[in-house]
């Protein structure tokens, strides 16, 4: 029998036990003829309050595979009373058995995908849903018509009551119920009207919802997940996607309006990751896997010119804003090819199954014209659905004048709560918000006392400044660089020092930004503070913001004053910090800084461990560091460079094994250090040649 074509392969029932004799497979039955009905009865409590009904055998089969259990029992009681155990059923009866058991398999497969499902996947379905039940149970009706009761040692009530129960199946029928197909027509003209422009009216979203079975905002969010999840399996190419998209964004709308903004489960989850728009959101990402550009975690992993690695999606629309460099290094890209890291994607998807977060495990193409994914497809439909981006209009605008209207400081932090999680998706999103006015609203409360809300106001504006509109509105916003120095100087946690450094990340990308936030008398100095005194995380957060601001030259004074070549050289020593931090000292030396960074107490030798220790990208600053030092400071470094033991062997083994970048800048420092080594030698050779002729004429003396 054909799959059902609604169900998907990882939802599908594992195939059935074949049973080594009549009594084990009369025990199997058994068990799932009652594991059927009451998972089946049990949804149905579960979902009581709603009146969707899709077809009448979802309630009715569960009645009449309870009763099919009371007949397997009898028979069972049958073998356990035989004494001399010779006791067999007919052949006929075992084959009817055991197509009985694939049909009950079916039948749970159906009911737990069914369980998993949204309402709305499932009454946009409904006529395949309804097909697919029907066929099982005029299958289970067909088999038991073929069961040779009189052959079977059975009670009288026990036959009358298999009787009754396929003449119950025989009534079976694949129609739809009307009220699902009439709660279906309102749907569609409640999209209609909202991709017109109307907003709904509150009475009738009320009524809507009461009809859909969504009482309250707990069963509202959860029917929003699942039809997220739907929405993601489908794929572009069904026909029910566009419909399913617009409902859902619809769906977050009537929540705000008819239970107002949901409470944050607690300070700590509210604060998000500075993944904005990230499926892991409350799991802490790591470092490694987080797109340099989006801050997200990687979904297609491609590795540029430079060496560096970028999500697919952001560096392909770095590049197609105009910009020919390298985000994370500054460096000028030589060719724009990108190029898949299979390696980086499997330890990815491996992270995320060990995390039970979704990723689509499909081979990745080599440039930017391969397929997307279904998943993609799916968020491209989001993005030209004219209904769902209406319905992202309205509630960003309703939050605003919520946020506006807001009381207390519980109620303004559960409205920007909502904001953060609606610019956590999608660039429309981030438009709607801002230009509904939310930025000077929620500027004021990064200086709120309340650590719930200044951490959801911060990570709200790192959000909304991953768009390149929003980050002007911001830069010209009153308030919003000092109220970014507030929270990294006296943020009420770590989680806001570190989505405040994120923030003036994202707004560095614009090099005009870059020079306006280092003017900041505090800015510097409060990132090299956190640098030296935060967690992990946040000391890469802070080195990652000072690297950005190091990309204008202008800045190096600023910067060096400030204390950045200390504080990067004291957490090179870190191994989790020590990519950014070498990254900090290349670029300070190549702009500028190379004295500074020669004169700091320990550099060559910091540097050089980096060298021995460190990760490709960190050996590869590191060498980049070393040959601007040498080549823009007093030979000293240079002798300094060449003391340290085993230095040749490390600059040998980069120019076998490390990044192409980085071999050519072992190879630099080789060269610096054979020219050393080779003046050295010449000036030793002419201070014994003169020692040798000021001898000779002492001698002729």
């Amino acid at each position: 029998m054909a799959t059902s074509p609604f169900l998907l392969p990882s939802s599908s029932p594992p195939p059935p036990p074949d049973p080594s004799s009549d009594a084990d497979l009369l025990r199997h039955l058994l068990f799932l003829s009652r594991d059927v009905s009451s998972s089946a009865q049990h949804q149905q409590q579960a979902s009581s309050s709603s009146s969707l009904r899709v077809n009448p055998n979802f309630s009715s089969v569960p009645r009449n595979v309870k009763q099919l259990a009371l007949f397997f029992e009898e028979l069972l009681l049958v073998f356990q009373d035989d004494e001399d155990g010779g006791f067999a059923l007919p052949r006929s009866a075992s084959l009817c058995c055991r197509e009985i058991l694939l049909v009950l398999h079916r039948l749970k497969g159906l009911f737990h995908d069914r369980a998993a499902r949204s309402r709305a996947f499932t009454l946009f379905r409904a006529e395949a849903i309804a097909a697919e039940l029907h066929e099982q149970v005029v299958d289970l009706a067909t088999f038991l018509d073929l069961l040779p009761l009189a052959e079977l040692r059975i009670s009288d009530d026990v036959r009358d009551l298999v009787r009754l129960l396929r003449r119950q199946l025989r009534r079976s029928s694949p129609a739809v119920d009307s009220a699902a197909l009439a709660l279906r027509r309102d749907i569609l003209e409640l999209i209609a009207g909202v991709e017109g422009g109307s907003v709904p009216d509150r009475g009738a979203l009320q009524g809507f919802f009461r009809r859909f079975g969504l009482n309250d905002a707990w069963s509202c969010c959860h029917e929003i997940e699942r039809l997220e999840n739907d929405i993601a399996d489908s794929g572009a190419d069904d026909r029910w996607a566009p419909v399913m998209v617009a409902l859902a964004s619809i769906l977050r709308y009537a929540r705000c309006v008819l239970f107002g903004a949901s409470t944050p489960k607690s300070d700590s989850s509210a604060g998000g990751s500075k993944s904005p728009f990230s499926a892991a959101e409350d799991i802490a990402v790591p470092a490694d896997f987080r797109c340099p550009v989006s801050l997200d975690l990687m979904r297609d992993p491609v590795v540029v010119a430079t060496g560096q690695t970028y999500d697919r999606e952001s560096i392909v629309r770095w590049i197609g804003s105009g910009h020919a460099t390298c985000p994370k290094s500054g460096q000028a890209l030589s060719n724009l090819e990108l190029v898949p890291n299979r390696a980086l994607k499997n330890l990815i998807a491996c992270w995320c199954r060990d995390n039970n977060l979704p990723f689509d495990e499909g081979d990745a193409s080599s440039n930017t014209s391969d397929k997307q994914t279904d998943a993609d497809n799916v968020i491209a439909v989001a993005e030209t659905n004219k209904a769902a981006l209406e319905a992202a209009r309205m509630t960003a605008s309703f939050l605003v004048d919520e946020l506006a209207a807001a009381a207390s400081t519980e109620a303004a932090h559960r409205v920007v709560h909502e904001l953060r999680l609606l610019a956590k998706h999608g660039a429309d999103n981030r438009a709607f918000v801002a230009e509904a006015g939310a930025i000077p609203l929620i500027l004021p409360l990064l200086r709120s006392a309340e650590a719930g809300l200044q951490v959801n106001a911060v990570t709200a504006l790192l959000n909304l400044s991953i768009l390149e509109a929003n980050k002007r509105r911001i830069m010209h916003a009153d308030g919003a660089i000092d109220g970014l120095v507030h929270v990294l100087a006296d943020g009420a946690s770590w989680r806001a020092k570190e989505n405040a450094a994120a923030t003036v990340l994202s707004l560095s990308s614009v090099h005009s930004y870059r020079r306006r936030l280092a003017r900041h008398r505090r800015l510097v100095e409060d990132l090299v503070q956190m640098s030296r005194e935060g967690p992990t995380s946040a000391k890469k957060d802070a080195m990652a913001a000072i690297l950005s601001l190091a990309g204008d030259r202008e800045n190096t004074t600023r910067l060096v004053e400030a204390g950045v070549v200390a504080a990067a050289l004291e957490v090179a020593a870190e191994p989790e910090v020590a990519e950014e931090a070498a990254a900090v000292l290349a670029a300070v030396a190549r702009r500028g800084g190379a004295e500074a960074v020669a004169e700091a107490e320990g550099s060559v030798a910091r540097l050089v461990g980096v060298l021995r220790r460190g990760s490709d990208w960190a050996r590869e600053s590191a060498a980049a560091a070393l040959v601007a030092v040498c080549r823009r400071s007093a030979a000293g470094v240079v002798a300094e460079l060449a003391a340290v033991p085993g230095i040749e062997w490390v600059i040998w083994e980069l120019m076998g094994a490390g990044t192409e970048r980085a071999r050519r800048k072992a190879a630099a420092l080789g060269r610096i250090c054979r020219r050393w080594a080779a003046a050295v030698e010449a000036e030793r050779t002419t201070r014994f040649s003169a020692m040798s002729v000021t001898a000779s004429s002492t001698t002729v003396a």
